[in-house]
């Protein structure tokens, strides 16, 4: 399993961007969590295999309706970043 980190820019707060993004990445089979961050981006952090993950990123180049992506920056992360609290399935953190 690989672990990325994505964060998302453009009009992505206020949209339901984290929503369907439980949504997408449920569907694509990865675990992780997304949130919102206070410099108005969006970040995800997925664990799955390499075609899941570029799924995802597929997804969040565009994202729902309403929303604008101007850039989507994706970093691999090379260790195990799950925690105690590691979700089974994708979640959304505050």
């Amino acid at each position: 399993m690989k672990y990325r980190r994505y964060f998302v820019s453009g009009r992505v707060q206020g949209v339901g961007f984290r929503w369907a993004c439980v949504t997408a990445a449920n569907q694509a089979g990865v675990s992780g969590w997304t949130r919102n961050l206070s410099d108005g981006r969006v970040e995800v952090l997925a664990c799955g295999t390499d075609g899941e993950l570029d799924s995802l990123a597929r997804w969040l180049e565009s994202g729902p309706a309403g929303a604008r992506v101007e850039h989507l920056e994706i970093i691999e992360e090379h260790s195990d970043v799950r925690d105690a609290s590691w979700p089974r399935d994708f979640v959304i953190r505050r």
